[in-house]
């Protein structure tokens, strides 16, 4: 098979990063760009210094949380914030009735799926290949669960031929795009709750998640880990049981954990920026490139990850020994490709698979 030629184009946002180059594993952990690192760094020196300034940490949480808005297509209002993904789909987990039916695919992240597994609600939990997750939702489904891209295998879900089911059978959808947001665009709008931690492709410090939800659905949640933040005015919500919660989205807030925001403002505020379908040609255009080189079949839907079976872990060992940094996951390899890599990273990775 001759090799696909190179395409001269390069990503606006690597020049934001120091490093990137020969790290492919943004699906496991995105490296921060420097702007977060300053933001951190400039954070921890005014801290030992007891320059600490808490209405200034909450006025951080708030423009990531429009920032986020922003990425994915809605207002701040339909944003909640949080730590990590499997709170929040324990929230959605308690908002269904008693021994409903949840809908996922086989072998999804565990933190999407064990809220459901172990809810007192005693859910019924169906699992199908993703493929058939579409056609197997039925009248008795409650909520379809799913990653936008699956995280071992980088396969990306049909989101519309899904939704469309939900819609038709009056099911509830929940999306989680940990795997997608950052390099795919993704709208919240078409589906009923949508999770998103970003510490991978949207490249912020660990601890900053959101759930974008619709206002007819959460208004069906329970806030259970309601909290000061979750206040309709958080400075004045701090003591006492009788706190008004927040009328919209920000009622099931968690309270932020502020260094990790902080961190988390500047990379966000670069992806809101940044233009959604650059970044998904930039990313899998590098993905085509590297299937076709080794003989790779393409996806249904083009993913930024490229992933094969690789039991014994002998390829992964190749690219580690090559100084590329790829992952393993299920019994397979992933070689994730974002802003910060170029026709080089591809040829570096071929190379040490093929020598």
């Amino acid at each position: 098979m001759p090799a696909t030629p190179a395409v001269a184009t390069a990503s606006p946002l690597r020049d934001r990063f120091a490093g990137g180059a020969g790290y492919l594993a943004a699906c496991t952990v995105g490296p921060l760009p420097v702007a977060a690192r300053d933001a951190l760094i400039a954070d921890a020196q005014a801290s030992a210094e007891a320059r600490v300034d808490a209405a200034a940490y909450s006025a951080t949480v708030e423009r990531a949380r429009g920032h986020f808005a922003t990425i994915v297509g809605t207002s701040p209002d339909r944003i909640a914030i949080g730590s990590q993904t499997s709170p929040f789909v324990a929230l959605i987990a308690a908002a269904l009735p008693e021994d409903a039916e949840v809908l996922i695919p086989d072998g999804d992240f565990s933190s999407l799926l064990l809220p459901f597994v172990h809810s007192t609600r005693r859910l019924r939990v169906r699992s199908v290949p993703l493929t058939e997750l579409a056609t197997a939702v039925s009248p008795q489904t409650a909520l379809v669960a799913f990653s936008l891209v699956q995280s071992a295998t980088g396969e990306v879900a049909d989101l519309p031929a899904i939704t469309e089911a939900a819609r038709r059978h009056g099911a509830r959808t929940l999306c989680d795009g940990t795997q997608a947001v950052g390099w795919l665009p993704v709208a919240a709008s078409s589906v009923d709750a949508l999770v998103c931690h970003a510490y991978k492709w949207l490249c912020a410090p660990r601890g900053v998640a959101f759930l974008a939800v619709t206002e007819e659905f959460a208004r069906e949640i329970p806030p259970l880990f309601a909290g000061w933040y979750a206040g309709q005015d958080p400075w004045t919500s701090c003591y006492g049981h009788e706190v008004a919660l927040a009328e919209d989205a920000s009622r099931l807030d968690v309270s932020p954990a502020w260094q990790a925001f902080v961190g988390a403002e500047p990379s966000l505020a670069m992806f809101a920026d940044a233009d959604p379908e650059a970044i998904h040609r930039h990313t899998t255009g590098r993905a085509r490139r590297c299937r076709e080189l080794l003989g790779l079949p393409e996806p249904a839907i083009p993913s930024a990850i490229v992933s094969w079976p690789d039991e014994g872990g002998d390829d992964l060992a190749r690219l580690t020994h090559a100084g590329i940094t790829a992952s393993g996951r299920a019994g397979r390899v992933r070689l994730a490709f974002h802003v910060f890599n170029d026709e080089a990273d591809v040829d570096r990775a071929v190379g040490a698979l093929r020598g």
